[in-house]
């Protein structure tokens, strides 16, 4: 299980916002757990690009969401943004059929500037896809991201 976080004071490690906490609700106070610690890109526009696709997911999801796992239904709705923008890979199953998964966008998969290249290409799609109709007050939220 992969969770993002954030190193606080006194060294203390805490998940990176709410959908990271609810993966940390199952461990048990006091038990042992070993952790694989990477350093992520650039935080501050890494917090951005997700901060985009909550908005995005949001927006979105007050017409589909039907499921309880808020969780999984983000980690879809991410992957498939990601898909529409462009980054993805092709596989075949079993019966012949194409299968498109998304690209990782993972720190040691893409570098920073391809990253930063993703998310013009993440806004392009987003508006084309998810925003095609909007009142002015999303509009305006929605700017704030450019």
């Amino acid at each position: 299980m992969k969770i993002e976080m954030i190193k606080q004071a006194g060294g203390l490690f805490t998940p990176f916002n709410d959908m990271e906490h609810e993966k940390t609700i199952r461990f048990k106070t006091g038990e042992l757990y070993s952790v694989e610690v990477k350093h992520t890109r650039n935080y501050q526009f890494h917090k951005m690009v997700f901060s985009f696709f909550n908005f995005c997911f949001l927006h979105w999801s007050t017409d589909h969401i039907t499921s309880n796992d808020i969780v999984k239904q983000f980690q879809i709705f991410r992957e498939h943004l990601t898909v529409l923008a462009g980054y993805y890979e092709e596989f075949y199953n079993i019966k012949g059929e194409i299968r498109i998964e998304a690209m990782s966008i993972s720190y040691g998969s893409m570098e920073q500037a391809d990253f930063e290249t993703l998310y013009k290409d993440l806004i392009n799609a987003a508006m084309k896809h998810i925003f095609k109709s909007t009142d002015e007050n999303t509009y305006n939220q929605l700017l704030s991201y450019f």
